[in-house]
């Protein structure tokens, strides 16, 4: 105490500043950015990091899908700028921003590829636009993905396993191509050779970050809904 967790939360609109413009009294707002205090009943909030929606969004929906959506934006947009005809990796594929970029990947015109844990897992993701669901308890991704590429590898691998997932994504990578990570929930990725990257096609490697894109203000405006 008196620290408040979580960055994400959506509600009406009390009270604005006298400069304020863009958000008036009784809209209802979202937000999905440091800093943290959204446990809170009532807070006070950067206007320039608020977002309105509309009647047809509820407020649970709202909040939970602003910090995701931001995320997958990033990923699929600015890290790499998924084109139709590209095949990409995904890992956890029905995780918390998983089930996300295979719907918008699936819209951008991209084949998805995706790791899961299990068979359930591999239907879920499915059903939400994954066309190669991998189990990767049983299966071999690297040689799935090689296998559904012809060989080829893909040209950008999303990965926010981090490191048990790390060299087996570079191998998938193919030359000239991207390993993003952006999460690391089996622990970081240790400190490796940066040749590695000469031999693996000359990949490009990159941890993304949400937070630090968003805090550039022209970026964080185009990345939001019109």
């Amino acid at each position: 105490m008196p620290f408040v967790p979580s960055v994400e939360g959506a509600g009406i609109a009390e009270a604005v500043g006298d400069q304020v413009e863009s958000v008036a009294v009784g809209d209802r707002v979202a937000y999905g950015l440091p800093p943290p205090g959204a446990y809170a009943k009532v807070r006070n909030f950067r206007v320039a990091r608020l977002v309105k929606f509309p009647d047809s969004i509820d407020d649970h929906t709202a909040a939970a899908m602003m910090l995701k959506g931001l995320t997958v934006h990033m990923l699929l947009r600015r890290t790499y700028d998924v084109k139709p005809g590209d095949y990409i990796l995904f890992h956890a594929s029905t995780g918390g921003v998983g089930l996300i970029p295979r719907q918008w990947a699936k819209h951008l015109g991209a084949t998805v590829i995706g790791t899961v844990g299990s068979d359930e897992k591999a239907e879920l993701a499915r059903a939400h636009g994954c066309d190669h669901p991998i189990v990767y308890t049983r299966e071999d991704f690297v040689a799935r993905v090689k296998e559904i590429t012809d060989g080829k590898g893909v040209p950008v691998v999303y990965n926010s396993v981090g490191k048990d997932t790390f060299d087996g994504s570079l191998k998938c990578v193919r030359p000239l191509g991207t390993l993003a990570v952006f999460g690391t929930t089996s622990g970081p990725v240790p400190p490796f050779d940066i040749s590695r990257l000469q031999w693996s096609g000359s990949a490009f490697l990159t941890r993304a970050g949400v937070f630090t894109i968003s805090q550039h203000r022209p970026i964080f405006r185009r990345r939001l809904p019109h």
